[in-house]
């Protein structure tokens, strides 16, 4: 059984059809699981909700897709004013049928991988789409966030940071993003882009387990005249990141 594992696609549809494209020639994907954050920030959010309800993949519920159903969540999050203004003009591109689609998103999904038990999905932990797991969380602090799991395999998104970490015997794995992958992990401060896609490939096979995490090279002029061919009010700056 092989699944793959997408995350953060922040309304990047270039970055989507390309991590798409890529798929098919790593060649033999089960199913395709995305770990939240569809379609907010970037400019083309309906062209990405479109690929993703056409390949039929199931996903959970991200704090920028809660933000689109939610106009006053966002606050908890960031007062930086383009970003809420992106986050009201992407919900108005979506249609309500886009937004029904997105509202039945997963809290926590949960998904039998064969002989190597169960893989259990969400965005930030279960406990919130904002929170945040990296390689350098304490352990206390993870065991608080995943208590209650009995998953082999943790796929978590948020960061937008890939990584893959072992704890107590599970392992934790984050794809990374698809749309706006980050060179470092910052708070309160803009973070720098790279010029790539990641997403993971998790492999079943025989009891035998492996996990792939995978970077795409984009065509950054694509990206770069995407921007500016939105109204978007983060196009100043994916501009300047794309050039």
């Amino acid at each position: 059984m092989r699944i793959a594992l997408i995350s953060d696609i922040h309304g990047n549809d270039i970055a989507l059809e390309t991590v798409l494209k890529d798929m098919k020639s790593a060649g033999g994907i089960d199913q395709i699981i995305c770990l939240g954050d569809v379609a907010n920030l970037g400019p083309d959010p309906c062209s990405v909700v479109a690929r993703l309800r056409d390949v039929n993949c199931p996903c959970v519920l991200g704090n920028h897709d809660a933000f689109l159903f939610d106009r006053d969540l966002i606050h908890q999050y960031t007062e930086v004013d383009y970003i809420i203004e992106a986050v009201d003009w992407c919900r108005d591109q979506l249609t309500q049928d886009d937004i029904d689609w997105m509202g039945d998103f997963h809290r926590v999904l949960e998904v039998l991988m064969d002989k190597a038990g169960s893989l259990i999905a969400f965005h930030g932990s279960p406990l919130s789409h904002m929170d945040n797991i990296l390689s350098r969380t304490p352990d206390a602090e993870v065991d608080r966030m995943i208590q209650g799991l009995n998953g082999e395999i943790l796929a978590c998104g948020h960061t937008h940071i890939q990584m893959l970490r072992q704890h107590r015997g599970r392992l934790i794995i984050n794809p990374g993003s698809v749309g706006l992958p980050f060179r470092e992990f910052l708070i309160r401060n803009t973070p720098q882009l790279m010029d790539h896609a990641e997403y993971a490939i998790i492999t079943s096979e025989n009891g035998t387990l492996g996990v792939e995490s995978r970077r795409v090279f984009l065509d950054k002029r694509a990206m770069f005249e995407a921007a500016k061919a939105s109204s978007n009010p983060m196009r100043a700056w994916l501009m300047e990141e794309y050039s």
